[in-house]
């Protein structure tokens, strides 16, 4: 496995700021790896040094002989009065580019709503976004650096994208480095990880959740991190371990180390006493949708949408850019009226709207950041404890000497802070957030995750994110086709929907029929099958028999860890029976789960 390229005692220094310091470190060929780090501390200009953009104060970065680099930034250098069709083959001849089918599949996927010989300037920012991206994934190129690449995709490319890039070279060749606040991304497709802090670059063996344990466990050892910064990653790992198989496909660490760190852990969130905070804050009424229909013109955007939502839910919705998402929050929050049917809002509910251009936040911007924060309240109970604005703007990644800017000053991410934290100073017992990770490293996006964590009120939130979308959502929905459903199996299952639309062979029709049994409505519990009474009477009974045994089997799991971390740990014989032990029993959990469900949709319980 040979250097591609090296960086000896590189440095470099923006005003006011040394992004890295002295730094040593090599890309190997084979090499997957993510770049981490907060907003501002130097991943996008150690991308820029690394492509030769920029030139470093001081230090050397050498590329092996011949070697091709290519590289998307978060801003592109398109030429407005190219086609798309130039800006992404150059002057490549057709039968050249068309004769490839790793070309052609990168244009359908990415460009197959585009005019091909359009103009770039016609484009809309998605839409040049993918056309970058695209003009990017066609090159051959040794190494290939990429600057938030997810940026303005929907769930279904940004997985296309992943599953590109794991096999766009055989394994041991070419190199891959990559900026990205999309944490299931940095998991799928990163096998290393680099953490840009204070002017180092500090490299981890594993994925993001790799990158989590380690962290944690240096920052354990050496005791050089505060108390509040290790608790959120020890809840971090918390919900990696015992999050449902859903959100936890291809885990790169040990579980059990992990279980080993959070034994002492409380839970996430009590999901029932948030419940019963929600409907002493709410009421039994929250938002109700009966035939709901929204046209722009003769265009169609949701569909005879039937769907209930009540105090403590925290639902995540889903569907492709341009399906309609932010119109169904606009329709159900009373800021738009729906063309056909009919919403009711509860009298209690009091709205909290984080919106993705954060208009709320525009019309102070000549505003300072203390003067925004004196419009609220002194102290807001947050964890159980009283914190006041700055306190809490503190937990958001702010620091004292930032409160006299002007927010017309601030960056995008401190910008998308300030709004949350106004947002939740107003005291909502609705939240809705759209696209709230926008701009967010990957500690913020942790931290807002930590503060939804204990937030009593219902929750509704459209993001592309889903490590943050299943990380703080309890059920996910989504809107295809103008419609609103339950999809239990979480975003894999709404990826394998849009799969079966797209390639409808016999097997995905088959696979979408069975799903659309599962959840032919927008409720969790769909309508009761028509049975005769010897049926209805024996299903009955079997749904209270699985009942009982769920209630009396639901702690088993946690009682067997507790074993487990009891056990004499050089035991290893003890150690493995109690782990076997744990996963039948989680295995019999699943399995009555699964029945429970299958019967409550059954008879409409």
């Amino acid at each position: 496995m040979g250097i591609l390229i090296g960086l000896e005692r590189v440095s470099h220094e923006w005003p006011g700021k040394r992004v890295l310091i002295d730094q040593t470190i090599g890309i190997n060929e084979g090499n997957r790896i993510g770049i981490v780090g907060k907003n501002g501390d130097g991943k996008s200009t150690l991308l820029e040094l690394i492509a030769h953009q920029i030139e470093p104060d001081a230090g050397s970065i050498t590329y092996r002989n011949n070697i091709a680099v290519g590289m998307i930034g978060q801003q592109d250098h398109l030429c407005d009065t190219d086609t798309v069709c130039h800006a992404v083959v150059g002057d490549t001849p057709e039968y050249v580019w068309a004769s490839d089918p790793k070309v052609r599949s990168i244009i359908e996927e990415l460009l197959s709503d585009i005019n091909w010989m359009g103009t770039v300037g016609e484009l809309s920012g998605g839409q040049r976004r993918r056309c970058d991206l695209a003009r990017v994934l066609v090159g051959n190129w040794d190494v290939l650096l990429m600057d938030e690449p997810t940026n303005h995709l929907d769930l279904h490319a940004i997985t296309w994208l992943a599953e590109h890039l794991k096999r766009r070279w055989q394994p041991g060749q070419g190199a891959l480095l990559l900026v990205t606040h999309d944490r299931w991304f940095l998991d799928e497709v990163c096998e290393h990880m680099w953490e840009v802090h204070d002017g180092v670059i500090e490299p981890f063996e594993g994925g993001y959740s790799a990158y989590i344990q380690q962290r944690v466990e240096r920052q354990r050892q050496a005791a050089v991190m505060e108390e509040r910064r290790q608790n959120m990653l020890r809840k971090e790992l918390n919900w990696l371990a015992h999050g449902a198989k859903a959100r936890t496909s291809k885990p790169k660490f040990r579980i059990d180390a992990a279980m080993e760190l959070i034994a002492n852990d409380p839970p996430l969130r009590n999901p029932i006493e948030l419940k019963r905070m929600a409907v002493g804050r709410l009421g039994k009424q929250v938002i109700e949708m009966h035939d709901v229909c929204c046209a722009y013109g003769n265009n169609e955007v949701l569909h005879n949408i039937n769907w209930l939502i009540g105090p403590g839910d925290r639902y995540g919705i889903l569907g492709e850019n341009g399906a309609g998402k932010t119109t169904l929050l606009k329709v159900m929050t009373g800021a738009l009226k729906p063309s056909k049917g009919q919403v009711k809002i509860g009298a209690s509910v009091k709205f909290g709207m984080l919106s993705q251009q954060l208009e709320g936040l525009s019309q102070y911007d000549d505003w300072r950041v203390s003067e925004l924060l004196g419009r609220h309240k002194r102290y807001l109970m947050v964890d159980g404890k009283p914190q006041s604005p700055e306190q809490l703007l503190e937990r958001l990644g702010f620091e004292r000497r930032e409160f006299p800017t002007y927010i017309k000053d601030l960056s995008g991410g401190q910008r998308r802070r300030l709004a949350i934290l106004c947002v939740l100073m107003e005291e909502p017992n609705v939240l809705v957030l759209d696209e709230p990770g926008n701009d967010l490293d990957t500690d913020m996006l942790a931290v807002l995750e930590d503060l939804l964590d204990t937030w009593p009120g219902t929750l509704l939130i459209v993001s592309h994110d889903r490590y943050l979308m299943e990380r703080v959502t309890d059920d996910q929905f989504a809107l295809i086709d103008g419609r609103v459903r339950h999809v239990p199996g979480g975003v894999d299952e709404y990826l394998r929907l849009l799969d079966a639309q797209v390639r409808p062979d016999a097997d995905v029709r088959k696979g979408a029929e069975a799903q659309s049994e599962q959840a032919a409505d927008c409720a969790p519990a769909a309508q009761a099958t028509t049975l005769s009474n010897a049926e209805r009477r024996a299903a009955k009974k079997r749904f209270d028999a699985i009942t009982r045994k769920l209630e009396k089997l639901s702690q088993r799991p946690d009682e067997l860890r507790a074993e487990l971390h009891a056990l004499d740990a050089t035991n290893y014989q003890a150690l493995l029976d109690k782990q076997a032990q744990i996963a039948a029993a989680e295995q019999e959990l699943e399995e009555l789960e699964t029945e429970w469900l299958e019967l409550s949709e059954i008879l409409g319980e």
